[in-house]
């Protein structure tokens, strides 16, 4: 089991964290949102909870709720720029489809059900 970022992301992540040093890593999981079921949340860690699965690349902890891991799972998160655009980007083998609007996706468990 493994969450990673690539090299663009985690430079984002390190500035993200330089700006902010209270901060433990990076927080990485799930919501119900979207007209598809599950979206991303980012944003920094500033606790370890008990059930957090940790990651760590290079000096960068990525922390991942219990219940967000099995939907997460293998994700590789990239950040991309494009013109005045920047985001994250998420590579997750676990989705089987995507809203149109991109805002959330699915899962196989959830096509299942």
């Amino acid at each position: 089991m493994a969450v990673t970022l690539a090299p663009a992301a985690l430079d984002r992540v390190r500035s993200y964290l330089a700006q902010e040093p209270q901060a433990l890593g990076l927080r990485f999981g799930v919501k119900r949102t979207g007209c598809s079921g599950w979206g991303y949340q980012v944003d920094l860690a500033r606790e370890q909870r008990p059930d957090d699965a940790v990651f760590v690349q290079g000096e960068v902890r990525i922390f991942v709720d219990a219940a967000s891991l099995p939907l997460v799972d293998g994700t590789e998160i990239d950040f991309l720029r494009q013109g005045l655009n920047e985001q994250f980007v998420f590579r997750n083998p676990n989705v089987q489809a995507e809203c149109g609007c991109g805002e959330s996706f699915t899962t196989l468990a959830d096509r299942a059900a």
